[in-house]
């Protein structure tokens, strides 16, 4: 039996033989590739080395997920005159995590997420970072609202929803919390509009699944928020790709899987990459920007730049219960989040989520960690092995030794069942029908663990924007909050890779025309926070009366005590 080497046992190969990179690169990528021990033999054509074979595009978009398809966008707007492509491995965009059935759909905007607030040694409740995540999602929208305008998006509705944001718990200490979070975040201008009760009955007009068969003995609270949304992230993709696809300047490439990522001489990149089962083509980019998701630690690797060596990934995937009964979907209108069990951690929160997808009302419930080798839904089991060098090896064994109640969360929810799964959403949904409700693979998420000098490695939580010294090349890893910042994740990977340019006239004035707030914090302007919610609203089709979207804010008093570090995960 014979075998063909994998593609990036090849090219590791012909580095060292012909020098194309130091000795230590090729000896990497041959470590990394996993091969099993069979007879193999290959013939090997090498390419030529990139000298100016062609002329570069300028700008290179790896994944055909939320992430490049907007940069892709925003660039276009910048310099309309700009060549840039795109190249996908499946036969789709959005066919991996920014698919609708692969993520929450949650406008991520701290109104019903806990774990944005958390609470200190002295009982105080820390808002700093659940006002940065929603501003940051309020650029989202203006930037939706201005590619409404220039019909680049269409038909709101397709892509975004109303659907009010809640918060729900149970028993005395999380009763109290939620009170405390309340009243912390009504001093701050973007959460007005949010109401809180303790009472069953009010809790059953905002969502009555949850308190239908409801323990009355059991104490319980609730927030609840007008501003809230479903977002379709695959559908906003789908619409930025199908206005890139008809212009001259942009190219796309399906079905197209890239085996190699090489700096050619005169400082640009050469992308090699294979279009099905036919051979090898090649396409030279001035800016190569990695938004592959779970796939892009491994492609980011393959440039062999600096930056990326004390980077390792984790990948944790996701499952969902589904329910598409219409008796279920049509009385549930609302996303309603609880607060994570002890000992677990706390993005790992469940929640009940009315979802519109495909033109279709459904609910999930979730999510149930899931376990694979896979860094994408559609990718290979030998992603993570691939991805172990000697020089991330220790960061990720030192994140294990002191993450290892993650560990002991990961493993149980491997060993939930049917029943235990039930038995979770009823907590949420007492009268909850098993014969309603389906098992779902959602998407897979790679936890960043990056080198640290005290403790060896540590687990990144967020997205983290890693590029060459130059900016000629990017990538962006991370999980959460993910595709709800997608627009103003890009609005940093700018001031990161093109940090002259984004000084200039031309580019702040139309960063300025498409995000109005840019520059500004929200936060402290309480009266453009108010006339971007009216102005997006209106754009988005929102249904957001006026009197709720009046802004008060009030003095706050600042928080005493001090934080400790929590294990954490993005499911």
């Amino acid at each position: 039996m014979t075998r063909k080497l994998p593609r990036k046992v090849v090219d590791a190969a012909s580095t060292l033989i012909r020098g194309r990179s130091k000795p230590e690169t090729a000896r990497r990528d041959l470590l990394n590739t996993a091969v099993p021990p069979t007879t193999v033999t290959t013939q090997v054509s090498w390419p030529a080395r990139a000298g100016a074979a062609r002329k570069p595009v300028d700008v290179l978009l790896i994944g055909g997920g939320i992430m490049s398809s907007t940069l892709g966008v925003l660039l276009h707007d910048l310099e309309p005159d700009w060549s840039i492509e795109m190249i996908e491995r499946l036969d789709d965009v959005a066919a991996e995590s920014s698919n609708g059935w692969n993520n929450a759909g949650t406008g991520h905007s701290a109104l019903c997420e806990l774990n944005y607030a958390p609470m200190d040694d002295h009982g105080d409740v820390h808002i700093e970072k659940a006002v940065m995540i929603n501003e940051r999602f309020q650029v989202s929208r203006q930037f939706w609202t201005y590619q409404l305008s220039r019909g680049v998006l269409n038909d709101p509705p397709s892509f975004i929803n109303s659907t009010p944001h809640m918060s729900l718990v149970w028993g005395d200490d999380n009763v109290d919390y939620l009170r405390k979070r309340f009243e912390a975040l009504k001093s701050c201008a973007l959460f007005a509009g949010m109401e809180f009760s303790t009472d069953p009955e009010k809790i059953a007009e905002w969502a009555p699944l949850t308190m239908e068969g409801h323990d009355p003995s059991r104490k319980v609270a609730a927030t609840w928020s007008p501003h809230g949304t479903d977002v379709n992230y695959g559908e906003i993709t789908r619409q930025y790709v199908t206005y890139l696809a008809a212009q001259p300047q942009f190219r796309l490439h399906l079905s197209s899987e890239v085996r190699s990522i090489r700096r050619n001489d005169d400082g640009t990149w050469r992308v090699s990459y294979q279009k099905g089962g036919a051979g090898m083509q090649e396409v030279d980019a001035r800016f190569v920007f990695i938004g592959a998701g779970g796939g892009a630690l491994p492609l980011l690797q393959e440039a062999g730049i600096p930056e990326a060596r004390d980077y390792a990934g984790f990948p944790v995937g996701g499952s969902f219960l589904v329910s598409e009964n219409p008796d279920v979907a049509g009385r549930h209108k609302a996303k309603v989040y609880g607060r994570a069990d002890v000992g677990a951690p706390p993005m790992s929160v469940p929640h009940l989520d009315s979802r519109v997808l495909d033109g279709k009302h459904v609910v999930l419930f979730g999510p149930f960690a899931t376990f694979s080798t896979k860094f994408l839904k559609n990718g290979s089991y030998f992603e993570l092995p691939a991805s172990v060098t000697r020089r991330n090896l220790w960061p990720m064994l030192s994140v294990g030794m002191h993450n290892f109640d993650l560990i002991t969360y990961l493993a149980g929810q491997l060993m939930l069942t049917d029943k235990d799964r039930l038995a979770a959403l009823r907590k949420f949904y007492p009268n909850a029908r098993a014969e309603d409700w389906h098992l779902w693979q959602a998407g897979q998420r790679v936890q960043v663990i990056k080198r640290d000098p005290e403790k060896g490695g540590v687990l990144k939580l967020g997205t983290e924007i890693v590029s060459a010294q130059d900016g000629s090349i990017a990538a962006l890893l991370g999980a959460s909050p993910g595709a709800s910042t997608a627009a103003p994740i890009m609005f940093d990977l700018l001031e990161k890779v093109f940090p002259e340019r984004i000084q200039t006239p031309e580019w702040q004035e139309k960063l300025h025309q498409i995000v109005p707030s840019y520059g500004r914090r929200l936060s402290e302007h309480p009266d453009l926070l108010e006339s971007e919610l009216r102005a997006t609203a209106k754009a988005l089709q929102l249904s957001v009366s006026p009197a709720q979207l009046k802004i008060v804010s009030s003095e706050r008093i600042a928080p005493r005590g001090s934080l400790s570090d929590i294990s954490d995960i993005a499911i």
